[in-house]
């Protein structure tokens, strides 16, 4: 199976098993129960867990309150700037309405320049998405992860499983410059500007992915070589007697085992292009603008729309959410990866 087909059925893995909770309670409820009765669960065990899982619970109702926070202020009724304040922290049902939704698809840049085109053909509704801000933080957020993987997944394979001159240095270098990507200072900001202003390409997306991957590389790369760092060289070896190449071998091996790695790398480096603000609000032009910066332009001084920023900043935030949901089985496996024997 290859490493393509092994992700997606990961995927549908973790989809069939997060619809399938409702199945799991009444399992575990009906193993309780025959527990009881051929005692091996006791009335003390039943409680001592209920009380856990209370507590638990609280404490995710306690992490989630402000995501029910944005949730409840997006579907606020009245004015576009209706939020809690007014609303109470428990507004009734009654109360909501999905016009901050409505507003996203059909007015805001969000999805399509201006909203969307109704009535438009195939080709008009494609040059509206085209201008919008979400095609533009795509514009940023694949070029960076293409950039960074092109450059980390080799130099992490080279610093981890080759011995060559200079190779401490350049490990002490990269942990010094994983210091350099958020760091940008306003000197830093304006000498940034002006280079990119000399060369041509202060709107350009590619530019600015491509400084967006030189950010991430250091960190990434370092970060990944631990993980390759984890393979036992036995591995490698077998599958040189095997007459493997050294291609096939980081194909077939050395990427696999490192899933784990990979994954956290990717979350890493498409953060770096969806969720930065301040060169791209620099750099960028108002039509090139990605999703984060059109989400600080809805801020207003005096009448900032609360319903319609939260509407914004949820369907913003889901992509990131999706990915770290999809990425958990990676990270929870890369914790552990380093116990195996080679």
């Amino acid at each position: 199976m290859s490493m393509r087909q092994s992700i997606l059925e990961n995927i549908r893995d973790d989809i069939v098993h997060a619809l399938r909770w409702p199945v799991r309670v009444v399992e575990d409820v009906q193993e309780t129960i025959v527990g009881l009765r051929e005692g091996r669960v006791t009335y003390r065990d039943i409680a001592l867990t209920s009380l856990a899982s209370i507590g638990a619970l609280l404490f995710v109702v306690l992490l989630m309150f402000p995501v029910y926070w944005v949730i409840n202020s997006s579907i606020a009724q009245g004015t576009p700037a209706a939020n809690l304040y007014s609303q109470g922290i428990f507004a009734s049902p009654s109360q909501w309405n999905v016009q901050a939704y409505e507003w996203l698809w059909g007015e805001s840049n969000f999805f399509f320049d201006g909203g969307f085109p109704k009535g438009a053909g195939l080709g008009e509704i494609w040059t509206a998405f085209l201008g919008s801000n979400l095609a533009n933080s795509l514009r940023l957020s694949i070029p960076t992860v293409a950039f960074s993987f092109l450059l980390i997944v080799p130099s992490a394979y080279t610093l981890s499983r080759h011995e060559f001159t200079g190779r401490k240095p350049l490990l002490y270098g990269y942990v010094m410059l994983t210091q350099v990507g958020g760091g940008l200072n306003i000197a830093a900001l304006i000498a940034l500007y002006v280079v990119f202003n000399a060369a041509g390409i202060t709107n350009s997306h590619l530019a600015l992915a491509m400084f967006y991957a030189a950010g991430a590389v250091p960190f990434n790369t370092w970060l990944l070589k631990t993980f390759m760092d984890n393979i036992p060289e036995s591995y490698t070896e077998a599958a040189l007697v095997d007459g493997a190449s050294r291609r096939r071998i980081v194909w077939e091996v050395i990427l696999p085992l490192t899933k784990p790695g990979l994954a956290v790398v990717l979350i890493f480096t498409f953060l770096a292009g969806w969720n930065e603000f301040v060169v791209a609000q620099l750099m960028l032009s108002a039509d090139g603008y990605p999703l984060s910066v059109g989400l600080y332009q809805l801020v207003d001084d005096f009448a900032t729309p609360w319903a319609q920023f939260a509407a914004y900043a949820l369907t913003y935030a889901t992509p990131v959410a999706l990915i770290y949901f999809f990425s958990q089985r990676y990270v929870e496996s890369g914790l552990s990866f380093g116990g195996m024997e080679g």
